[in-house]
Parts: structure tokens; sequence; C-alpha cells
């Protein structure tokens, strides 16, 4: 009987590494089908009225200065321009990952001289490529492919986003400017209150009570109008930021514009347009494509490498004159990594079900979203409602403190104070008028509106 001998044993060699690396390949999770059953299972979103379909943010809120607004910051955006590096940035790294798959082409040109002779030069080519036995690089590259997607789908993320913020900081402009407005009425009221006092007081009509607190009130009411003149000033530094300036003002409307209502479709409708949504699941993808990657560094691997070469006494009759090939055949398995290449698949297969949990967390955040700005559509719109009567009727009373006090029936801390409540409820009121056309822009955000292409 023949002895066996390393090329006997080689075959069944190769086949136990190969069963043995193939029993370590993990069975598929089915994460990116997990997802996509998260979505199926949402129940209909509340319900709201008035509602309008449209298809992009631009369609909520359009106005000649915002639209250049959105513009100035789309083109100018320091922290969008560094996402779109990113995404150029993956793109290139995309290639080069592509690359992987094909052949490797090689020339090379080598001159040596010994003591006593003549110098000899070699030219070579040399072709050298890894079969994809195993789809491994096509894994890889699948994978790089579903990065260079999730940057793209983040930087859609990143417009849009920036987009909304420019729209609610208009509008945060105006309500800041009818803020001074409204304080400045209180303080010219406060003025002439404190004026006519003193008339009264030198008259002998007054206490130094009412003088005391007009003067407070008075100071008091100052003392908030420049807060707000410059919490003004702060937001107009804020814009100049979203639109990449380093100096500037913003041309606002006098009033509110309308925003609509964006009407909200069946949630998996509606979740399949939200782009943050879009990256967490690419990102489920790519790292379910690298674990499989991972493990099958595990299994043999086929490269060949043809080469030609030539020698002679000049660079020219060394570039292939007559040159010699050779070629190689090698497979190579890893025998003993001490668990190296098993570890790094089970983290790779860790990450993936991170990447999953990563994706339920966006779903339920997008979720909370929609419903928290749904839910705000309807609670803004009661409080309006509540604080617009309550402030006509402290217009009448203050009409009727007015008249009073002339009369000498009520005192002037009473009259200041009914003053103090109709210019609350009248700041108010433009307060809760902001957050709810704000809430909308929010509200269409969660929807996943967009912006056209055009803008992009």
């Amino acid at each position: 009987m023949p002895t066996p001998t390393l090329f006997t044993l080689a075959p069944a060699l190769l086949c136990s590494l190969i069963l043995t690396a193939c029993s370590a390949m993990p069975g598929d999770q089915g994460y990116a089908a997990r997802a996509a059953e998260e979505q199926q299972r949402l129940e209909q979103w509340s319900q709201l009225d008035n509602t309008s379909t449209v298809t992009y943010l631009s369609e909520l809120l359009s106005t000649p200065q915002l639209n250049a607004l959105t513009d100035e910051a789309l083109n100018a955006n320091p922290g969008l321009q560094q996402t779109l590096l990113s995404l150029k940035i993956l793109q290139a790294q995309y290639r080069q990952t592509r690359s992987e798959q094909y052949p490797d082409i090689d020339a090379g040109l080598a001159a040596t001289k010994d003591a006593g002779s003549d110098a000899t030069y070699t030219g070579s080519v040399t072709i050298s490529w890894e079969l994809d036995l195993w789809a491994k690089l096509t894994n890889e590259k699948s994978a790089a492919a579903r990065d260079v997607a999730e940057q793209l789908a983040l930087y859609q993320s990143a417009r849009d986003t920036l987009v909304a913020e420019v729209m609610q900081g208009w509008l945060q402009l105006i309500n800041l400017q009818h803020s001074v407005s409204i304080e400045q009425q209180r303080v010219a009221v406060l003025e002439k209150n404190e004026q006519f006092i003193v008339q009264r007081y030198r008259a002998g009509l007054g206490t130094l009570e009412d003088l005391d607190s007009a003067r407070s009130s008075a100071a008091s009411a100052r003392a908030t109008l420049a807060a707000t003149q410059e919490s003004l000033l702060q937001q107009q530094r804020a814009m100049n930021v979203l639109l990449g300036r380093s100096s500037g003002s913003t041309v606002i409307a006098d009033d509110y514009p309308q925003v609509l209502v964006a009407l909200a479709d069946l949630p998996a409708q509606t979740l399949q347009r939200r782009p943050d949504l879009k990256a967490a699941y690419l990102a489920t993808e790519a790292a379910d494509l690298r674990t499989q990657a991972a493990y099958k560094d595990m299994l043999p691997s086929i490269s060949l490498e043809a080469a030609l070469s030539d020698s002679g006494p000049s660079p020219a009759q060394a570039l292939l004159t007559d040159p010699v090939w050779s070629l190689l055949g090698q497979l190579t398995a890893p025998l003993f990594r001490s668990g190296e290449l098993k570890a790094a698949a089970d983290a790779a297969a860790l990450t993936t079900a991170q990447s999953y949990q990563a994706y339920r967390e966006t779903l339920l955040t997008a979720v909370q979203e929609v419903e928290d700005a749904i839910g705000q559509e309807n609670s803004l719109g009661i409080q309006q409602q509540h604080i617009r009567q309550a402030l006509n009727s402290a217009r009448n009373n203050l009409t009727r403190y007015q008249q009073k006090y002339r009369q000498g029936l009520v005192t002037m801390l009473d009259l200041l104070d009914v003053q103090q409540q109709t210019y609350d409820l009248q700041s108010q009121l433009d307060e809760l008028t902001y957050q709810r056309l704000s809430n909308r822009i929010t509200l269409g955000l969660a929807l996943g509106l967009g912006i056209k292409e055009n803008n992009q």
C-alpha cells in the first residue's frame, strides 16, 4: 500500500477546510425583510382637517423672498457642503472597491551592473487576478454601493432639513418683529400713563404709590423690549449661519404668510419618502453584506498571476523583444489564525444586528414625529381659539377700566394689571400663530416632503 503524500492528501485537506469554513457561515438573519415588515405594521395616522395634497416643502409656504433664501442656503451652507463632500468621498471609495474585481497589470524596468561587466536591463509585465470564487469581492462592492446610496439619502435629508430650518427661521423673524412691535406699543402706553400720573400727582389728584407703580411698569417694559430686540438680532445672525453668510440682514414680510397643512398619507407611503429611513435601511443592508464577506474570509482563495520578462544590454532590448512567460496559480486557505477571522465575522454579524436596531429606532422616531406634529396642529388650533377669545374680552375690559380710572372708580394698579394682561395675551396669540405655522413645516418634513430637483 503506497504511503500517502502531501499531493494525495491535499484534495482531502482542502475539502475539509471548505466544509469547516462553510459550517461557520451564518444563516440568513433576514434583517432587510424584517425592516420592511416593521413599516407594514403601522396603523393609520391621526386625522387632520383642512389638509392639502402637496409634494414639496416649498408648496407649504412660498414667497419670492423665502425662495431666494432657500436657494442661497442650498448653495452656501457649509454644513450641507460638508455632507456633499462626504458623498463624493464615498463615491470615490466605491470606485476603488469596484476595481478590486478586475486584474492588476504592473510594468517594471530594473537595471543591474556588476564590476567589470556591462549593465543589464530587465523589463517585465505582470498580470495578477484574485478569482471571486465565493462572491466575497461582489459582497464588498455591493456594500460599498449601499454606503454611497446611504450617504446620498443622508444628503437629501440634510438638504430637506436645511430648507425647513430656513423656512422656520424666516417665520421666527416675523414673530420676533411682531414681538418687538407689541413691546414698543406696551412701552409707549406705559410711558403715556406715567406722564399722565405725573401731571395728576402735581395737581394733587394722584398718589405717590400710583406714580411708583407706573414708573416700575414702564421700566420693566423697556427692559423686556431691549431683550426682545436682542433676540431679533440673534435670530438674524442665526439665519446668516444657515445661509452661509458672515453678515447681512434678511428681508421678511410684515405679516405671517399662509402655510398649508400637508395631507398625511398611509404610514407605509409616508415613511417610504423619508430619506433618513432610507439611509438607515441601506446601512443595515451594507452591514449584512459585509458580514457575508467577513465569513467568506475563512474560505480558500484562488489567485492567478501571469508574467512576461526579458533582459538585454539596453532598455530598448529589455522591453519584451523576446520575452519569457510564466504562469502561477495559487490556492491559499487559512489554517490557524487563533480565532481572528471568526471573531471578525462575529463582530460583523453583531454590527448588522446593531444597524437593524438603529433602523428600528429611526422608524419609531419618525412615527413619533408625525404623530407629535399632528397633535400639535390640533392643540395649537384650540389654544389659538381660546386665546383669541380671551384677548377680545381683555380689550373690551381695558376700554372700560380706562373710563373708570378717569372717573376715579379704579386705581392705577387695577388699570396697569388690565393693560399688562391685554399685551400679554396679544403676545401669546402671536407666539401661538408662529408655533402653529412652524409646526406645519415640521409636519411636512416628518411626512417626508422634500425639495424640488431643480433646487438641488
